[in-house]
């Protein structure tokens, strides 16, 4: 066995001992207020606009996103435009590209691979693109297309069932979710009717993995059972 061999079966029993989660992306661009616009324009959360001289960093992440993205002045000496495909994961791409259009952006009709691979999105020879979803629907294999202003390539991918060891639970965070969503469930059980405690815990849930703070994920959890349940504290 060759000491290259060796070093690399050692570290790869090293890196899946621990976590290594992707966290931020750098996107480059070329004006932040512009930059910052359009992806409110999508919904996504801002995070951070700091400010130093000229230094301009603004973060901000995807509904529903794990990871987020940072871009400014001083960021990156990377040419504006210069990321081709990030993939944004979304669970129906019609719905999502239609929702994409109806906040002004340019985005590309749905295709999937003619020659039946899942990966049409990470294919650069373009004349495989078939038009429409996967006939099958499979998961990983329907796509869209769109940029932001500075030419920085957005992937829209379809993943209804994930492939085994893509998702992991971090169990001690679950834990601390859970109580803390048992604590907050507990003033709208004594005052509500009588419920299904799980809907009111899955709307909380909801609300705080995409960003709430918990005051603002009750009131959300509220309100989901007025709305859905009619159940009213």
């Amino acid at each position: 066995m060759s000491t290259t061999q060796m070093s690399t079966e050692t570290a790869t029993k090293t890196a899946t001992s621990l976590a290594q989660r992707l966290e931020v992306v750098v996107v480059p661009v070329a004006d932040v207020d512009r930059s910052k616009s359009f992806y409110e324009g999508l919904g996504w959360r801002l995070d951070a606009d700091i400010a130093h001289g000229d230094y301009h960093a603004v973060q901000m992440t995807p509904p529903g996103s794990s990871a987020s993205i940072i871009f400014g002045n001083g960021v990156t000496d990377d040419e504006p435009g210069s990321i081709g495909s990030l993939l944004l994961a979304v669970d129906d791409i019609e719905a999502a590209r239609a929702e994409l259009v109806a906040h002004g952006v340019d985005v590309t009709e749905v295709f999937h691979d003619s020659a039946g691979s899942p990966g049409a999105g990470f294919i650069a020879d373009t004349t495989r693109r078939a038009p429409g979803p996967d006939p099958e629907r499979r998961s990983y294999a329907s796509y869209a297309r769109f940029s932001d202003p500075d030419g920085n390539g957005w992937l829209l991918q379809e993943v209804t069932d994930r492939l085994p060891g893509r998702v992991e639970i971090d169990v001690a965070a679950l834990a601390e979710l859970l109580h803390e969503t048992a604590v907050r469930h507990d003033a709208f059980e004594k005052a509500a009717p009588p419920h299904d405690w799980w809907d009111w815990y899955a709307a909380y849930f909801g609300a705080r993995q995409t960003g709430s703070t918990p005051e603002q994920a009750s009131a959300a959890a509220d309100g989901y059972m007025a709305a859905v349940k009619h159940v009213v504290a």
